[in-house]
């Protein structure tokens, strides 16, 4: 499976958390901090803040070349394309790698930020692609390595015995190595929603300010079978209470109370 794949030329330093039983990483960054993952329902969950930038880190624990379909609210961060993953444009770590990804990849040499707003003035409802808003997924791809031939003599005659990682024959896909949440098949003739339903009362991701960012097209040969699938959802606080995610708010007249509070006062009273 040969695939053209983007190579982000600025990268950033440091690992990050594992985030996969393998360390495959994805995390969500505001203001370069990584904001906090919520388990709840099989699911993990990221808390949205409205019109803030977030970015998209990567990180690739291993000794070989991966290759990342990243996609937000269903759509490709490389050209917005709804496809598999399989079939999708990639972004490709060096081993031991981590990128991170500020935004849409609109050219060569620049991007658009990612940016927390409500379905309405999403950058699927200015394509009517609005079909999975709210969830960001990373499905990693190891890249194949060579065949090697091993020669061996037998019966006077020279035979070879070709042996690689994979059969390259293989048509059949297996299932996708778990991640967060696992990985399902989503059809991609399903009818965008009709944006009358649309409300901004939930978390999805806008086009924001023009940042630089270049990338360079490489050829990769990849594994048939994913490595890992990373998933994460996320929504703004009232849904995240709404679900369960997050404990309800605490009683106002009680916060009202504790407000008033103070630190000192002349002396400490005896009590018996």
């Amino acid at each position: 499976m040969r695939h053209q794949i983007l190579t982000a030329l600025l990268l950033a330093a440091g690992a990050a958390n594992a985030s996969s039983p393998l360390g495959f990483g994805l995390e969500v960054l505001v203001d370069g901090r990584e904001r906090p993952e919520l388990a709840a329902r099989g699911t993990f969950y990221v808390e949205a803040l409205r019109g803030r930038d977030y970015a998209l880190r990567l990180s690739n624990p291993t000794g070989t070349r991966v290759a990342v379909a990243l996609s937000v609210d269903g759509l490709n961060t490389i050209d917005s394309r709804r496809t598999t993953a399989r079939d999708a444009h990639k972004w490709v770590l060096a081993p031991y790698e981590t990128v991170i990804i500020p935004g849409w990849q609109v050219s060569n040499a620049a991007s658009r930020k990612f940016v927390f707003t409500g379905e309405r003035g999403s950058y699927g409802a200015a394509l009517g692609k609005t079909q999975d808003l709210g969830v960001i997924e990373a499905v990693f791809f190891r890249e194949r390595l060579p065949y090697h031939v091993e020669k061996s003599w037998k019966e006077g005659k020279d035979e070879e015995r070709v042996s690689s990682n994979e059969n390259a024959d293989s048509a059949a896909a297996a299932p996708a190595a778990p991640g967060r949440g696992g990985h399902s098949q989503k059809s991609l003739s399903s009818s965008p929603s009709p944006s009358s339903i649309l409300s901004d009362e939930y978390a999805a991701t806008g086009m924001g300010r023009q940042t630089r960012f270049g990338v360079t097209r490489v050829d990769l040969e990849l594994e048939t079978e994913p490595a890992a699938v990373l998933r994460l959802r996320y929504e703004f606080r009232p849904q995240l209470i709404a679900l369960g995610v997050l404990p309800r708010d605490p009683d106002s007249s009680r916060v009202a109370h504790r407000e008033n509070a103070r630190g000192f006062e002349e002396f400490c009273p005896e009590v018996r």
